[in-house]
């Protein structure tokens, strides 16, 4: 088992050698990979197409023989149909950026997508991007600003004054 894609990942089976991997005759969302480095990161896998079928059985993906070690896993959508399948291959594309797949997906949003709005339970529209963050990137958290106040009822230690 293999985990692709956001978060926590999709629960992939595989990966599996192509050469010689019988498809079964079910829907789900593949991707194939290679080892970019076999011999010192055999763990590491890079995906090179990813895509998504009604019929795993009627794809050609078996057309790489056995002279290239290519590797194939899948992810049999529980409860999912096609457009879930569609969404979760357009993810997996956009995270990896596979080098087969002719159309590509940007992970971003824009402003006219969504739009500005207001709503009495709601703030605005969380922002993401450097220039929101202060220059900084998301990974650098912003400096420490002196020491953390006491809650409320506590004494200056942290301590319980009655």
């Amino acid at each position: 088992m293999i985990r692709l894609g956001s978060l926590a990942g999709y629960p992939f089976e595989g990966p599996r050698l192509l050469a010689g991997w019988t498809p079964p005759a079910r829907p789900a969302v593949f991707a194939i990979m290679y080892k970019p480095e076999p011999d010192a990161k055999p763990e590491k896998y890079a995906v090179i197409y990813a895509g998504h079928s009604d019929d795993l059985s009627a794809e050609r993906l078996r057309r790489t023989g056995s002279r290239f070690k290519v590797y194939i896993c899948t992810y049999e959508v529980p409860g999912g149909n096609r457009p879930h399948r569609e969404q979760i291959t357009k993810e997996l594309i956009a995270i990896y950026r596979p080098s087969c797949n002719k159309q590509q997906y940007d992970q971003s949003w824009r402003d006219e997508w969504i739009g500005e709005y207001t709503a009495p339970t709601t703030g605005p529209v969380a922002r993401r991007g450097p220039a929101d963050l202060g220059g900084r990137p998301p990974w650098n958290p912003p400096p420490a600003y002196g020491p953390v106040p006491p809650s409320p009822g506590r004494g200056p230690d942290g301590s319980d004054p009655s």
